[in-house]
């Protein structure tokens, strides 16, 4: 009796096993994606963000989902990765939104604009005062949903043929610059021109262009820009804080397990967090190098600065009459900008002009 209890028992064990386990399988499922980078293999620290996300992706669903990285180029052009993410070609890209602000001003705004956030002003507002959920109503659009997947800190104002000294200068300019900061500039006489990271050095070498903006001296030195241009300009005031993005087609998107949609946020966060710190500790010794080598480092004249925070006020009211997107997106910005900027003055501020201090002791 107790023999035929044990194998009717271990007989219904097998068949629940049976059931349980193509169940099991079917919530793990075995996912293989592509990504298509907007960044060049050299660039380490912004490029390796997708590599770092995608590990991490791996590692949290024990190998069941698979993100494959591709350099610009390898599959689609530095500045068409958005594209590929909307019509399906790609499941994801990583790049920057500013890169499409010709499909519509709003993209900029995620990642930086001039004059706008910096890199922990712009984490906070996106991840906790509701700018990822704004602009992923807005992504929609656009067939994407958009996750923060690296930030590089305040950026350089850039390398140039010749000496900046006043807004004159500025007049006629061909400047490689990315999203709606050439806007900015062109009003004050700048030929804005938008070129991936690789194409930017020919460029100058030729003189195609007279001046470039790229992210700070750790990439700029490894694109080796100081070699045909040799005034490097500071601060980059059109991003002081810029978010690169990893976009998903939405319907991919949708499609995820829950733990897989977790799995990817969790890592687009900590390479988001991981991208600032590199580059944090990459730009003081590679400034060094640069300024050793020759580089004259020069900060924009304050002239130049003024005309280009009116120019940028200016933009902004001219394209909110004609966009509610972007005026719904930039208004939430300023506002939050503003009381940042109250918290900024009390103690980070304080704070930055004690360690001058401190120094200069």
């Amino acid at each position: 009796m107790k023999r035929r209890q044990f194998i009717q028992a271990a007989t219904a064990g097998a068949a629940a096993s049976a059931v349980a386990m193509p169940a099991v399988a079917q919530s793990n499922p075995e996912v293989k994606w592509r990504l298509a980078s907007s960044f060049p293999k050299s660039l380490d620290t912004i490029y390796g963000g997708a590599e770092v996300m995608a590990k991490m992706v791996s590692d949290l669903t024990d190998g069941k989902f698979q993100i494959q990285v591709f350099a610009a180029g390898e599959i689609v052009p530095a500045l068409q990765a958005a594209d590929a993410v909307t019509n399906g070609t790609i499941e994801m890209a990583h790049t920057v939104s500013y890169y499409y602000v010709g499909k519509d001003p709003t993209f900029a705004i995620s990642a930086s604009v001039p004059f706008g956030l910096n890199a922990r002003q712009q984490n906070a507002w996106l991840f906790q005062g509701g700018g990822n959920e704004l602009f992923n109503e807005f992504y929609k659009k656009f067939n994407i949903y958009g996750l923060p997947c690296g930030n590089t800190g305040a950026q350089m104002g850039g390398w140039f043929r010749k000496e900046i000294k006043t807004v004159a200068d500025l007049q006629g300019l061909k400047m490689r610059i990315g999203g709606i900061a050439g806007s900015v500039l062109q009003k004050l006489g700048v030929v804005p021109q938008q070129l991936g990271g690789g194409d930017i050095y020919p460029a100058l070498e030729k003189g195609t262009i007279d001046g470039a903006e790229w992210v700070g001296p750790y990439d700029d030195e490894k694109l080796g820009f100081a070699k045909v241009a040799p005034y490097y300009y500071y601060p980059g005031f059109w991003e002081g804080g810029p978010c690169v993005h990893a976009f998903v087609n939405l319907e991919k998107w949708n499609s995820l397990p829950k733990a897989y949609q977790a799995a990817l946020t969790a890592a687009c966060t900590y390479a988001n967090t991981q991208m600032a710190a590199k580059y944090d500790v990459q730009n003081p010794s590679a400034l060094k190098r640069l300024v050793g080598a020759g580089t004259q480092l020069r900060p924009f004249p304050q002239d130049v600065l003024e005309a280009c925070l009116k120019a940028s006020n200016e933009l902004y009211s001219e394209i909110s009459a004609k966009n509610p997107d972007f005026k719904k997106a930039i208004d939430s910005m300023t506002a939050f900008r503003s009381d940042q900027y109250l918290w900024w003055q009390v103690a980070e501020l304080t704070f930055d002009v004690f360690q001058v201090r401190s120094r200069a002791r």
